[in-house]
């Protein structure tokens, strides 16, 4: 599995593009707010940037001053002084993205063709199922007609996969479109670390260290059986899989449906009371229930969310002996998950989650 094993790409097939809004709860405050455009705007929590909530998405400019999502909005303060703090508003984001999906499942028939699958996997983020000769016309289409009916931006990645697709779109943002395919994989990310590949994340960038695997290319040149010794039969094989660049060619243009429903609190001083905790637990899982009354879905599992003092962040759950929407049982299930934490550190943010069936 080498760069040279890599075959020229010629007439129609079967393209996966993915679609990444650039920006995209920042740019929905500036698309509602439009003399914010060109400044700072750092989004999450309640929006007040001495609170210790996190950042959810800091536009460009805030980027520029080293601004990252995830990042605690006090840091973000100290580091953007001048931007823009604003309250996340998720209803206005889920309007915005119903938007931008029904643009994209438009696009495509100008050749007479039965259009795309569009395959909706976040708010700002979509897998594009399409057979053609032309995926970059294809690509401008799709950005010349989400910039002219919803006035936002987005990337385009157009691969052979969805693996592919999707590491194409981080070449192309902002804005832009770029191409992955078997053809240029090794090229492109050959010598790349393996914690560039999307779906490998730090501790198992070190576990295939460990087995002298360090690039892609020496990941897609490992055994599978070998590598599943050391993370894991099922994984291990899988893995290997991203470093050759396997993906998925079929999209499910099912309509997108939330696998779950959350609800969570970062307190402005540390809860040491762990009565209290489990109180604040059973008001999540009150708040949760309802968003699941309105979904009209069953769950099948309950998770609990607890952020220690500083920043140590650990979560557990358990599945329901049966799915249910009874407010009674999640309060419950999320009560007997919480008392498996540790109490030996404060506490500064809890939720509950409900995972659907």
């Amino acid at each position: 599995m080498s760069a040279a094993a890599e075959q020229p790409e010629r007439g129609a097939r079967r393209w996966v593009l993915h679609v990444d809004l650039d920006q995209f709860l920042a740019a929905v405050e500036v698309r509602r707010r439009p003399e914010l455009a060109g400044r700072p705007v750092v989004v999450g929590g309640n929006g007040d940037p001495s609170s210790r909530t996190v950042v959810a998405t800091a536009s460009y400019e805030a980027r520029a001053f080293g601004v990252r999502s995830g990042m605690p909005m006090r840091l973000a303060a100290r580091r953007c002084p001048d931007a823009v703090f604003l309250p996340a508003d998720n209803p206005a984001y889920e309007a915005a993205s119903a938007e931008v999906m029904a643009v994209l499942r438009e696009c495509g028939r100008d050749d007479g063709g039965d259009g795309v699958v569009v395959e909706v996997i976040g708010w700002d983020e979509a897998f594009l199922q399409w057979d053609g000769s032309d995926p970059e016309r294809l690509a401008d289409e799709i950005r010349a007609a989400v910039r002219t009916r919803t006035h936002l931006s987005c990337a385009v990645g157009i691969g052979d996969n969805t693996l592919r697709a999707k590491m194409a779109t981080g070449l192309a943002k902002p804005g832009g479109v770029h191409r992955i395919t078997a053809h240029n994989w090794f090229a492109t990310f050959g010598d790349s670390p393996t914690g560039a590949l999307h779906g490998i994340g730090p501790k198992t960038e070190r576990k295939l260290a460990e087995l002298g695997i360090h690039t892609v290319t020496q990941l897609a040149e490992s055994s599978p059986t070998a590598v599943g010794e050391r993370l894991g039969p099922r994984m291990g094989p899988y893995y290997v899989s991203l470093g050759r660049g396997m993906g998925r060619t079929e999209m499910e243009g099912a309509a997108y449906v939330p696998r779950s429903r959350s609800r969570e609190t970062t307190y402005d001083t540390d809860i040491e009371d762990w009565d209290r905790i489990r109180t604040e637990v059973a008001a999540l899982a009150a708040r949760v229930a309802t968003d699941v009354a309105e979904e009209g879905r069953a769950v099948a599992r309950v998770g609990v969310k607890v952020r220690y003092r500083p920043f140590l962040t650990t979560t557990r759950s358990r599945t329901l002996d049966s799915p249910t929407r009874d407010p009674a049982v999640l309060e419950a299930a999320a009560l007997e998950v919480v008392d498996r934490f540790r109490r030996d550190r404060p506490v500064r943010l809890l939720g509950v989650k409900a995972e659907f069936t």
